[in-house]
């Protein structure tokens, strides 16, 4: 028996779910969809109901969960989901557990999208391929690494997770390092180059790059390119690629990820009020409410564990 949701949770969910549909993520290992969903609470501010607040992040952590209580968000958009292997308990002995039960507490539901955003075309694999590639217009082909299984209909031809990207021109190392800075804000990122790449002066030698978002640690498996573009490989992996010949370039898990966010946020700005209007004509009059608006946020709590100094 599915949990009955207000017209509000409602329009949020179905507009995520038009966007990222669920049935792409990787359901073999990832925990995506409505994580948390409390009850209404009785004495819910009025500005809250008139203008629902969302609050987007890679990983719901102790300081976005204060963000969005602050806020008074009606949802947590967390990338990551801060549920992913059974709970046998919920305490405030655990911090992950404290987040939630903090959250439950103030009505505030949490939905993770995670690997159906890096599944989707025009998602986050697709925005990293275009960043180190220059854009479809530098590309002869760019295709999935692996596709989706039995998922039907022409509007999913090319969901999958990673991408492999064939440049139009070779380019060097040097170029590809730099515009991976550029694009995503970084100004160190690891870099693993096979001995060809290594050169005083590197060739122009550059013409497939493999990306994944995250963690590529399986994706990448079998794939042969010049390049392989990720937030994270282990130790070992990026030894076996190096040693197959190609160069690897790491930016740490989630700053392959956050940058996505704003465009996650426009997108939900556009659909959100036509979704809400579908809502409205099929809710009863009970559940009316009048909203003015939506609110997306970019956490600024939100960053990577990592910093290098």
């Amino acid at each position: 028996m599915s949990t009955p949701v207000s017209p509000i949770l409602r329009t949020i969910l179905t507009t995520l779910r038009r966007l990222y549909p669920e049935h792409l993520a990787d359901k073999a290992w990832d925990n995506t969809g409505l994580l948390l969903a409390p009850p209404p609470l009785p004495s819910q501010p009025s500005a809250s109901l008139k203008t629902p607040k969302i609050l987007l992040t890679v990983d719901l952590t102790t300081a976005v969960a204060t963000e969005a209580i602050n806020l008074n968000a009606a949802m947590v958009v967390t990338y990551h989901p801060i549920i992913f292997r059974p709970l046998k308990a919920l305490t405030t002995d655990n911090t992950q557990q404290a987040t939630l039960l903090r959250l439950a507490q103030a009505g505030i539901s949490v939905y993770s999208p995670h690997t159906a955003v890096d599944a989707v075309r025009g998602g986050v694999n697709d925005w990293l391929a275009s960043g180190i590639s220059g854009g479809v217009d530098f590309e002869s082909s760019r295709t999935t690494i692996q596709p989706c299984a039995g998922v039907q209909g022409t509007e999913y031809d090319g969901a999958g997770y990673g991408r492999l990207v064939t440049l139009k021109e070779p380019i060097d190392i040097r170029t590809v390092v730099e515009r991976v800075k550029i694009f995503l804000g970084l100004g160190y990122l690891q870099v693993a180059l096979a001995k060809r790449h290594a050169l005083p002066q590197p060739e122009r030698d550059i013409r497939t790059i493999g990306v994944c978002a995250g963690s590529a640690s399986s994706v990448f498996k079998g794939v042969k390119a010049d390049v392989l573009f990720t937030g994270e490989l282990s130790h070992h992996e990026a030894l076996a690629a190096k040693e197959a010949g190609s160069s690897v370039i790491a930016c740490f898990h989630s700053n392959t990820e956050r940058g996505f966010l704003p465009i996650i946020r426009e997108q939900l700005l556009r659909f959100l009020p036509t979704v809400w209007e579908e809502v409205v004509e099929n809710v009863g009059s009970d559940e009316m409410l009048d909203v003015e608006g939506w609110e997306v946020w970019v956490s600024e709590g939100d960053k990577d564990p990592y910093d290098i100094v």
